[in-house]
This record gives C-alpha cells, structure tokens and sequence, in this order.
C-alpha cells in the first residue's frame, strides 16, 4: 500500500555535507491523511529537514513540523481548528541492519528501515504528526458543564437502620459487620 504523503529521496542523493530540504503535502494528500487520522480535516502540512549521511547507509533526519488541522472537540462535539508545530529526530536504517530489540529504550532514537537506497521523508511526517494529535482533543475554553463528571461521594451521617457497634462512638465498621454477619451464620 502506497502511504497517503510520500516524499521519496534517495540516499545517495545526500552530499556528506548533508542537505537541507522542505516537504509540503497537497490539498489531495492532506485529505488522505485526514481520513487516515479520523480527523475532519488537515487545512496545512510541511516538514523542513536537515539530513545527515551516518555509517554503513544511515541518515539522520531532523524534522521541524508544522500543521493546521480541524478536529472535533470531545466536550462540545464542536470542529474546531488547531496549529501544531513538533521537532523530532530520527535515524533512516538499511533494512538488512534493522534490528528490532524486544527491550526497547523509550529515550532512545526512532530508527526506521528503509530498503533500495530509498528513505521517505513524508511517512516519516505523518508518523510524526499522528504521535502529537491529542486524543482527546478540546476546544480552546471549552468546559464541562456543571455537575459532569463529579463522583457521587456517600452521605457523610450514617444511614438509618444500619447497626452502630458498640463501644466505637457510633463509627461504621464494615468489616466488623461483616464479621458478625460470618459468626451468625456458623
């Protein structure tokens, strides 16, 4: 499957001085992404790059993002529109030395396989921006309405009706209850 935003250079291409370079998805790839991310829209995406050749084929890629998309807000269910900006960093590995160690290091660099001298810049972007959208996004100023999503706290008196034990200055001990409740069934 071809990816929604693709921006293919080579790496050979890279002069060991390294190379400078923008990427910007069209109104079409933006409207795939949209789809691919469930959200309503992306009015805007570009990625601007530094790349580094490394040893044995790697490539480092640094990555300044930014992007304008419409999402829906969880409170009011309302569209509303959202500027992203990310930095972000990664090492382009061949394929044949991409090692998935099973103990992976959070801190570490995202290494990312690339196979036929190929790297992608734009999946690279989009993998970026689907790791800072908010799951739960909100509207700027949005709130709860009153009383949503408090927890219902139990009466702070006793309930009538319930034994008091004795001696304990009429403080509710369920365990003793419970208790008494095993020792009258034996």
């Amino acid at each position: 499957m071809d990816a929604e935003f693709s921006r293919r250079i080579a790496v050979g291409r890279i002069a060991m001085s390294g190379k400078d370079m923008t990427i910007e998805a069209n109104q079409d790839e933006c409207a795939a992404l949209a789809a691919r991310f469930g959200l309503p829209a992306i009015r805007a995406l570009s990625c601007r790059y530094r790349l580094t050749p490394g040893r044995q084929g790697e490539v480092l890629a640094e990555g300044w993002l930014a992007a304008c998309v419409e999402q829906v807000c969880v409170i009011t269910t309302d569209p509303f529109e959202d500027a992203m900006t990310e930095t972000f960093a990664a090492r382009f590995v061949p394929a044949e030395r991409f090692r998935e160690d099973e103990a992976l290091d959070p801190e570490a660099m995202d290494e990312i396989p690339y196979e036929r001298d190929m790297i992608d810049l734009g999946e690279l972007a989009a993998e970026e921006l689907s790791l800072i959208l908010d799951p739960y996004p909100r509207r700027p100023g949005s709130v709860l309405p009153e009383g949503v999503g408090q927890v219902d706290l139990p009466p702070a008196a006793p309930e009538e009706g319930l034994p008091e034990e004795e001696g304990d200055g009429g403080t509710r001990r369920p365990f003793a209850a419970l208790a008494a409740l095993k020792k009258a069934a034996d």
